[in-house]
């Protein structure tokens, strides 16, 4: 084992860390802001480099490609679908776009530029503008996040400057919205990942307020998960139904079973701003967070020992 590896976790949920498994080519930098998996197990970083920011790998890191040159302001999740396109969020252009795996658009939903109204200054980029929301508003200001139900209803958390979900229907048209900013139930400081799990419940990371809140899909509130998790920035729910977090305001990972009772827990306040998760079909996980030693935010790779 290298010096850049180690185990972390417990029991099943062990895994080998391997920091520098992607095998970056000369010429591309990875600024990682998330990361995806398809069917095929190839691995997406959407990164924050201009000039390469869709970069994709095997399994065992090697490159495959990378596109997207011009298209992002500034990247912020991707996620593949069941079909391996592949949903882009453009924070700061307001817009959720879907590619296809070579990186042929699709669709677009949201108008480029378009910042609702909910009192955050539509100059404002800052990522703690979430502070200044004054009230809830209607598609977009600033978003974060998007998850497709089965029947084709998209779900986006709009977060840095609103504090809501709203759902769309499979054409993109605006359905309903929940969510006033606060700390009370129902209420959101900062929802920033989204995922509609098996029993069709929509799952919410609520960040700044250190939890997981779980709604049905008209905007009731169903639970809250009663493990407290710091800054939880996104959510990955494999085969099993086990959900794997990213606490972005600690630098750790979290292993919660759908009702939120954690199962294994591991990470560093030294990765703090961890920003993503996915799993492959072997169990292992793909995980955006800062390099050892003061190194810039990129996909760490955990192999599965457990």
């Amino acid at each position: 084992m290298s010096a850049l590896e180690m185990l972390v976790g417990s029991g099943k949920y062990t895994y080998r860390v391997d920091e520098d498994w992607a095998r970056v080519p000369s010429g591309i930098d990875i600024l990682a802001a998330s990361v995806t998996v398809d069917s095929k197990d190839r691995v997406y970083c959407f990164s924050r480099d201009r000039s390469h920011p869709v970069v994709v790998f095997d399994r065992d890191g090697g490159f495959l490609g990378s596109w997207g040159a011009g298209l992002f302001a500034f990247p912020h999740t991707i996620r593949a679908d069941n079909a391996d396109n592949l949903w882009l969020v453009d924070r700061d252009l307001g817009q959720m776009m879907l590619f296809t795996a070579s990186g042929q658009l699709l669709r677009t939903i949201g108008t480029r530029g378009f910042r609702s109204d909910t009192g955050v200054r539509p100059d404002d980029f800052r990522s703690d503008a979430y502070r200044d929301v004054t009230h809830g508003g209607p598609p977009f200001n600033l978003p974060t996040d998007i998850d497709v139900a089965p029947s084709g209803d998209l779900f986006v958390t709009d977060g840095y400057g609103n504090a809501r979900v709203h759902k769309l229907g499979p054409d993109g048209m605006h359905v309903l919205s929940w969510g006033e900013p606060g700390t009370e139930p129902g209420q959101f400081k900062l929802p920033h990942g989204v995922w509609i799990d098996r029993r069709q419940r929509v799952l919410v990371c609520d960040r700044e307020n250190d939890r997981v809140q779980v709604f049905d899909q008209a905007g009731g509130l169903l639970s809250i998960w009663p493990t407290r998790l710091i800054g939880p920035a996104v959510l990955y729910v494999d085969a099993n139904d086990i959900a794997y977090v990213v606490e972005h305001n600690a630098g750790m990972v979290s292993v919660l079973t759908l009702d939120g009772e954690r199962l294994a827990q591991w990470g560093d306040p030294a990765f703090r701003s961890c920003h993503g998760i996915w799993g492959d079909s072997r169990g292992d996980l793909y995980v955006v967070r800062p390099g050892s030693w003061g190194r810039r935010r990129r996909i760490v790779k955990h192999v599965r020992v457990g």
